[in-house]
């Protein structure tokens, strides 16, 4: 069966990568803007970065079949001097007209600060002056159910905002319902070591339906599997899930999602 992967970094994989998802069935990826493995220290060095976001990228993908979309912002990591954040945050209203451009992500918050929190509120405020959709990143361990709460008073003090064009990404067990009460999408990534593992993720969704619910693999730089959706659909059928069940995880959910976007077509 088909499938998408909502969230991969593919700037930081090889072109095999894309050869090994399109034979497991990959026919779309959207690839959030994050941190490259080191910290830029000028705006052109973001400015070249979406353009290999929306030229070189989707190329690489478009020769094995699959349609690469993206998301542009400065996350949270490289987001504690605010100043040059600022700088930043202004090249992107240039790009947001390109054909791959699905919205702002993946903002968030990294380690709970009051400069990432001030950078977020600011680009929570683009999303809304320019009628974009939202992909958040939400922190690891034991930072992230505190800093999933922060993320949502954020988005909810902008009241421009609809929590359906929100995806918060990076749940786990104790933080997806806090995510899918307050009306927003939720996202599980299936990582090797952290976040969730295809097992984990098959727990929560036998816990919580799959309403609002995705997978990705945020395949990144670090350990992290570029067919770790894959391998969820798996061993949701090793569990005896239907293959309606699986496809509405892995396909319709992300489709639904995503389309809300105009330039969203699979």
């Amino acid at each position: 069966m088909r499938y998408i992967d909502p969230h991969i970094h593919m700037v930081s994989r090889t072109t095999d990568d894309y050869q090994r998802m399109a034979l497991a069935g990959c026919v779309a990826i959207t690839e959030p803007a994050f941190w490259a493995g080191y910290d830029r220290n000028s705006p052109q060095g973001f400015y070249d970065y979406y353009t290999l976001l929306t030229t070189q990228e989707p190329a690489r993908a478009a020769a094995y079949g699959i349609k690469h979309y993206c998301w542009l912002c400065i996350n949270p990591k490289e987001a504690e001097d605010p100043a040059f954040a600022r700088d930043v945050i202004a090249l992107i209203s240039e790009f947001l007209d390109r054909p791959n451009v699905l919205g702002i992500g993946e903002i968030g918050l990294n380690k709970n600060s009051k400069n990432e929190l001030i950078i977020l509120e600011e680009q929570i405020a683009l999303a809304a002056k320019y009628d974009q959709m939202i992909l958040v990143h939400t922190p690891h361990l034991e930072d992230k159910l505190k800093g999933t709460k922060l993320i949502i008073d954020a988005i909810k003090r902008n009241g421009d905002i609809d929590p359906g064009r929100v995806l918060i990404d990076h749940v786990e067990e104790h933080t997806v319902n806090t995510v899918l009460d307050a009306g927003f999408w939720a996202g599980m990534t299936l990582y090797p070591e952290t976040k969730c593992t295809p097992q984990r993720a098959a727990d929560i969704i036998e816990m919580c339906g799959t309403e609002r619910l995705w997978i990705n693999s945020a395949g990144d730089w670090g350990p992290s599997d570029p067919l770790a959706v894959p391998k969820c659909r798996f061993e949701m059928a090793r569990r005896g899930h239907t293959p309606e069940t699986i496809d509405t995880i892995s396909f319709e959910n992300p489709k639904t999602f995503l389309s809300q976007c105009e330039k969203f077509a699979v």
